[in-house]
């Protein structure tokens, strides 16, 4: 999947109080480097998953391109009137594992991803972005992430991407009973994969029920989503076997 971003401007000067009462981590710690964060519905699922940089005049909102619109149209239903506003900018994000260029800033979600740096040029550095994200079980919008997704399901406390000393966010009643009352019955999880099998491929127990679906692949491992309580040996999809391993 390429890396296509968006980045919108958030100005004005309640802009830092309008995204801190809206997302699912502290805003204030922009300040002194990029945020990893995600807007929820009232219910608790996820509308986008972005990163936030803090600028002197200025929030950055780094977001996959396919859902910026839609952020900025939700954000801006939250305006009333707050003085802020929303403006899609022209920067691209350039992004690398090796030695980071002046004014890069460390990914926030995993210190393997490496960095972000913000300007007039796109691209990366070549590294196999798909392998480490599976490594580390790093889920990813389109590929694993989508409408349908729990955050804490989908690893966001571990990736940073959510703060429970923050305070009120939209979802956050939600996400804060999934935490604090049930266990997670779901969610992603690296897998062996021994034999050929396409992300997308549904996942079957070794009953043959339904156990979850496969998603991003690099050589023997993926990422899969899964129903916990079926996940054991002797799972299938396509023509392959699995094994979770994390």
């Amino acid at each position: 999947m390429t890396h296509d971003r968006t980045i919108i401007a958030l100005t004005g000067a309640d802009r830092e109080e309008f995204l801190q009462g809206l997302v699912t981590t502290d805003i204030a710690r922009a300040r002194d480097g990029l945020v990893y964060t995600a807007l929820l519905t009232p219910q608790g699922k996820l509308i986008a998953d972005f990163f936030v940089k803090g600028e002197a005049e200025r929030l950055l909102i780094d977001a996959p391109s396919g859902i910026a619109p839609q952020l900025a149209q939700r954000l801006s239903m939250y305006k009333l009137r707050a003085d802020v506003a929303l403006e899609e900018t022209g920067l691209r994000v350039r992004r690398g594992t090796g030695p980071a260029p002046e004014g890069a800033l460390p990914d926030p979600r995993h210190a393997a991803l490496g960095w972000r740096l913000y300007g007039d040029e796109s691209g990366d550095d070549g590294s196999d972005w798909t392998a480490i994200r599976v490594e580390h079980l790093i889920p990813e919008w389109g590929s694993e992430l989508g409408p349908e997704t729990y955050i804490l399901e989908a690893g966001f406390e571990r990736m940073g991407g959510v703060d429970f000393r923050k305070g009120c966010y939209v979802g956050q009643e939600v996400t804060a009973r999934m935490k604090h009352k049930t266990e997670l019955r779901k969610g992603f999880a690296r897998v062996a994969v021994d034999g050929p099998a396409e992300p997308g491929s549904e996942i079957l127990s070794a009953d043959g029920r339904p156990a979850g679906t496969l998603h991003s692949r690099a050589g023997d491992e993926a990422i899969a989503w899964l129903r916990f309580d079926r996940a054991g040996d002797g799972m299938t999809a396509g023509d392959a076997t699995l094994r979770r391993i994390d």
